[in-house]
């Protein structure tokens, strides 16, 4: 008898619990989720399915779907990117030297531009299908990710803590174990909150994404943007109300689903001596704890994925040469790639000459300057006051988990809050009061990348060590010396990497936020964004090629002058050792 009760004992024991249930179901809910939102994505261009819109409201779930669905395809390819690209240009300072100042180009290119030139190739990549019109959309949309999160990325391994690294070394750890079992844990924290902020970014720009207008050729595909677009364009206020609350409920949802796990997780990789009073809490993350089978499962891919981050993978290159052999080989080199950027930089400033003295006039070089200057004063004013603001509110944030876990989902929702939702506000305002455009279309400018500098700031100041906050409580330092000495410093390596993707986020909204629509309705500021949205909007590719060149122009001399000599000094005087 006492046999056959410890082997049902056992049986049961075996037996998945309640917990097991309920995860498997939000798992199998979210695959069924995606067969059924990716199922539209192949269809042929044509098909009425395929890009007919909607103002029902019943359509919004399966519009919300299908958006998510691009965002989250964006965010995978965003992460491959960033660990790709800002690992290369961290570890190779030859590679850093092409590589940052590209992904300054890149990131100061506007989105519009993107699309005037994607599109068409992506649609050619696949002919007659959806498929070409949602690579081009996911496209967009990872170019409003990716370049925070490469910078962020790249920022981290900059500043890993030196006793870190000569730990690291004291263990013989090669490259590749450092990389995964120091560097990457160390930037992990900043790494999740600039996802955060990056898949707000994606909101923001979703609009442009998913109603695409390039001269003749106009695509709508279902989701949330082409509703929101429609809602605009036919002035229905019900509908852009819906989609927003649509919005919020997407947002939460991924928020609590997938996000604050992913802090939750990051907070174990806190560099620092003690432990903090207050933990991270995800009750995704307490429902896994207490599941069986879903721990078992979930345990052989994390224990096969840290037998390959063990690895040696040792590449010894230099172990041969001499230190005068290494040292001339190393110039020749940089000779080497020097020239090769410099034959390519020329190539493509001749063409680019080539194609835009070829159809445009010298006053037009003279006024895409003059329009480029304009937006250049209103992107440094916005950006001044944004960290006025922001800065202090971040820190806050970051040093308070109960707190963050409070605003995450609010900060999350008015940082993917599309600017194009005030659009008739600022309309109306501006023609009804007469107002001048050039001042008050300003705003929507920073509205959706100030977050940048908020997530920034929020992920450094959670990162900052605990000890480290014991230990200006014992020497009494309060007030403004506690923020000016301690804090601001040790938040300022992330803020310099937020601002800097804030500053090219706002070129980057301008071409949206100074050319404006409400119906018939439409306000122009004064800028390079609105001379980039009438070329896009009129096919006219030389001048959209001119606005785009102008505009990388200025970012780089901005970003070479001003943000990364602020970098190199956080980097210098202000890291963790």
């Amino acid at each position: 008898m006492s046999r056959f009760v410890a082997l049902a004992a056992r049986g049961r024991s075996a037996l998945p619990n309640i917990f097991d249930l309920i995860a498997f179901a939000l798992i199998f809910g979210a695959f069924v989720a995606i067969v059924h939102g990716s199922r539209g994505m192949t269809l042929p261009l044509h098909a009425p399915q395929a890009t007919a819109i909607s103002l029902d409201y019943s359509n919004l779930p399966y519009y919300a779907l299908r958006t998510t669905l691009r965002m989250f395809a964006a965010m995978i390819a965003s992460l491959v990117f960033t660990f790709i690209y800002a690992t290369w240009a961290a570890k190779s300072r030859r590679a850093e030297k092409f590589l940052i100042p590209m992904l300054d180009v890149l990131q100061s290119v506007p989105i519009l531009g993107f699309l005037s030139f994607t599109v068409t190739f992506f649609l050619g990549l696949f002919p007659g299908s959806t498929l070409g019109a949602e690579c081009a959309a996911i496209f967009a949309i990872f170019t409003s990710q990716a370049w925070n999160m490469a910078f962020s990325f790249y920022q981290s391994l900059h500043t890993v803590p030196k006793e870190l690294d000569e730990v690291a070394d004291s263990f013989l750890l090669s490259p590749w174990q450092k990389f995964w079992q120091l560097e990457t844990p160390y930037a992990m924290p900043g790494l999740i909150w600039n996802m955060m902020v990056s898949m707000s970014g994606g909101w923001f720009f979703v609009v442009a994404s998913e109603a695409i207008s390039v001269g003749n050729t106009t695509v709508s595909l279902p989701g949330v943007g082409s509703y929101l677009a429609m809602a605009i364009d036919q002035k229905r206020i019900d509908a852009v109300i819906a989609a927003i609350v649509m919005m919020l409920v997407v947002i939460i949802a991924y928020d609590q689903l997938l996000f604050r796990p992913l802090v939750a997780f990051g907070s174990r990789f806190r560099f620092e001596l003690s432990a903090s009073q207050e933990e991270e809490r995800s009750w995704v993350i307490l429902l896994f704890r207490r599941t069986k089978w879903l721990r078992a499962v979930t345990g052989v891919p994390a224990r096969l994925f840290q037998n390959v981050a063990l690895w040696r993978l040792d590449l010894p290159i230099h172990a041969n040469l001499s230190p005068a052999a290494n040292e001339w080989k190393e110039r020749v080199l940089d000779l080497v790639a020097v020239m090769i950027g410099g034959t390519i930089g020329i190539y493509a400033l001749w063409l680019l000459s080539h194609f835009v003295v070829k159809s445009l006039t010298f006053g037009d070089i003279e006024q895409a300057l003059g329009l480029t200057f304009l937006t250049l004063l209103r992107v440094l004013a916005l950006i001044l006051l944004a960290s006025l603001v922001w800065v202090p509110v971040g820190i806050l944030v970051g040093l308070n988990p109960r707190l963050a876990e409070r605003v995450q989902p609010l900060t999350q929702f008015l940082a993917a809050f599309p600017a194009n939702v005030l659009f008739p506000i600022a309309v109306v305002l501006i023609v009804r009061w007469a107002l001048n455009p050039d001042i008050w279309l300003s705003f929507l400018i920073i509205f959706g990348t100030q977050w940048y500098i908020l997530f920034n700031v929020i992920g450094g100041a959670s990162t900052f060590p605990n000890d480290l906050r014991e230990a200006a409580a014992t020497f009494h330092v309060r007030g403004w010396d506690w923020w000016t000495k301690v804090m601001l410093p040790a938040v300022f390596p992330y803020y310099v990497t937020g601002a800097l993707t804030a500053s090219g986020g706002s070129w980057n909204a301008a071409i949206v936020a100074e050319y404006v629509k409400w119906g018939k309705d439409t306000v122009t500021a004064h800028g390079i964004g609105s001379y980039i949205a009438k070329a896009t909007e009129a096919g006219d590719y030389p001048r959209i090629v001119l606005g785009v060149a102008m505009m990388s122009i200025f970012v780089i001399l901005l970003n070479r002058t001003f943000w990364r000599p602020l970098a190199r000094f956080a980097e210098r005087r202000l890291q963790l050792t």
